[in-house]
């Protein structure tokens, strides 16, 4: 089967909610065998993480109370980008602001899609290396605790469940196969 035998035709669209970060979108579809079907699902403007390697080969890592989940989570530094914002500036801004760290090389490695069911969103990912401290700007109403981990321990966290974050354990993923020569990133950004 060819993929435009399972593609969706848009044939009505309507925005149910409005918000500062995302948006909530009720389209009519027209589905392959010709029947008509509503999706309901969320517009994200992007958003990008950072695998801050500390020349020890500790990462820098985030814990942080998330509201929707009632718990405090462990995850990689990210940031919503912001209109109009090239997501490498929106790396740099986050991992000053919430880590206080500046990296001299930057590394492109993949984009994610965490919820391809009913968001839009995409997450740019980034290695960051060569990292110097300059301290923390946290945005009003930002309230998290800097810590540092060993890949061995992020990858505990992640197999004892403790990280379930899909963005952070993408993260771990991505750095093992770096840190094993499995896979190669790309080259390092200006």
């Amino acid at each position: 089967m060819k993929d435009a035998d399972l593609t969706e035709h848009e044939t009505g669209s309507a925005t149910v909610f409005r918000g500062k970060l995302l948006h909530v979108k009720r389209d009519t579809v027209r589905l392959p065998d010709g029947k008509a079907a509503t999706r309901e699902y969320i517009e994200h403007g992007g958003a990008v993480m950072i695998i801050p390697v500390l020349g020890s080969g500790e990462l820098v890592m985030e814990r942080q109370f998330r509201y929707v989940m009632r718990r405090h989570c462990i995850e990689f530094p990210a940031g919503k980008i912001d209109p109009g914002e090239e997501p490498l500036a929106t790396a740099r801004r986050e991992l000053l602001e919430e880590t206080g760290y500046v990296a001299r090389e930057w590394i492109y490695l993949t984009t994610i899609h965490p919820t391809v069911a009913y968001s839009t969103e995409r997450i740019l990912v980034y290695l960051a290396r060569g990292l110097e401290q300059r301290g923390s700007r946290l945005d009003e109403g930002e309230f998290l605790e800097v810590l540092q981990l060993t890949p061995a321990a992020l990858l505990e966290l992640v197999r004892a469940g403790e990280i379930s974050d899909v963005k952070t354990v993408m993260g771990a993923l991505w750095l093992e196969k770096l840190l094993r020569g499995e896979w190669t990133a790309g080259p390092a950004l200006p």
